[in-house]
């Protein structure tokens, strides 16, 4: 009896080191499957994101007039597609990028190698840079030039939306946005995204009320100099 409790002492202790391997191998392939669940759930988010420029499309071209919607799906498209590009150069980087100063990030521009959930970042936080481009075109519908557009939703996604970004979400590499350092909480976006856009498109407003009086005053002086000219001698 005392060779078989011997025997079963000695089998437990070899024992030992598998069941401690097999437990860390279990461990390493839970957080492998929940890496996994985690970037088919961002994915997905990003790719609901993306169809959002489809609606805005939708409500843009039905609310302009006939000759112009070509026009605005243009510029829906070039959101997507330059937007996209832009923040890819500049964007993430400001975004996201080592942020000692808590204003803007300084690394990780033009990015060509990360791990994959970087990329999966990457990804979504590139369609909401889109999304909060099309905030603004909305805006600008029938009163702004497509050259114009295009610059002015490079600027958005590659610089505006990025920045403020950084402010409040910081940088996942190193250091924070000052206002996350605060204590500054975004809900979903409502700030960071949907704020944007409705400021740049509340600018672009501003900017046209003022060229409009511009133009009236212009208008009455020129009317003005030219009644002066036929009546006076």
């Amino acid at each position: 009896m005392k060779i078989i409790k011997y025997l079963v002492l000695l089998l437990s202790v070899f024992s030992l080191p598998v069941l401690a391997s097999e437990g860390a191998t279990n461990t390493a392939n839970i957080q492998e499957i929940r890496l996994s669940l985690d970037s088919v759930w961002v994915v997905m988010g990003g790719i609901l994101v993306f169809f959002m420029q489809a609606g805005f499309a939708l409500i843009e071209s039905g609310s302009v007039r006939s000759k112009n919607t070509i026009n605005v799906l243009m510029k829906n498209y070039m959101d997507a597609c330059l937007g996209g590009l832009v923040f890819w150069l500049l964007g993430f980087g400001l975004m996201f990028g080592v942020n000692a100063s808590g204003w803007i990030g300084t690394t990780h521009f033009a990015p060509n190698v990360m791990d994959d959930w970087h990329w999966n970042l990457l990804f979504f936080q590139m369609m909401f840079a889109a999304t909060a481009t099309t905030i603004a075109s909305g805006a600008m519908a029938e009163r702004i030039h497509f050259v114009a557009y295009v610059v002015s939703a490079a600027v958005v996604s590659g610089l505006i939306y990025p920045v403020f970004g950084s402010w409040a979400w910081g940088s996942i590499f190193e250091g924070a946005g000052w206002l996350k350092a605060l204590g500054f909480i975004d809900f979903a976006g409502s700030t960071v995204v949907h704020s944007i856009g409705g400021w740049v498109a509340g600018w672009h407003w501003q900017a046209s009320l003022c060229w409009a009086r511009v133009w009236d005053v212009l208008d009455v002086m020129g009317k003005f100099t030219i009644w002066q000219d036929i009546t006076c001698p």
